[in-house]
């Protein structure tokens, strides 16, 4: 199973970026219809063939998702858009 690990700095205040990553993921959930809960400052998804969370912290925000085997294919892209994204929203 591959997997991506990102750490991104923000400067954001707590609440808009909480905010950002709300609006991403009701992106995420029409395009892909994926599933996110938050638990306290972690917002965890999953879909078929995916499972990770990303945490809010003061000043980052880590990301952290498991690909299945045929995302796994995908992963150079996948986090190619992620990382295009977080530096478009949160820097």
């Amino acid at each position: 199973m591959s997997g991506i690990d990102i750490h991104h700095t923000h400067s954001l205040k707590p609440k808009e970026a909480r905010k950002a990553v709300e609006e991403l993921a009701e992106k995420l959930s029409e395009r892909f219809e994926m599933d996110y809960r938050w638990e306290g400052d972690r917002m965890h998804f999953s879909r078929s063939g995916v499972d990770g969370f990303i945490a809010l912290a003061a000043k980052d925000l880590h990301i952290s998702a498991k690909l299945g085997f045929l995302l796994s294919a995908f992963r150079g892209p996948i986090e190619s858009e992620i990382r295009r994204v977080l530096d478009e929203r949160f820097s």
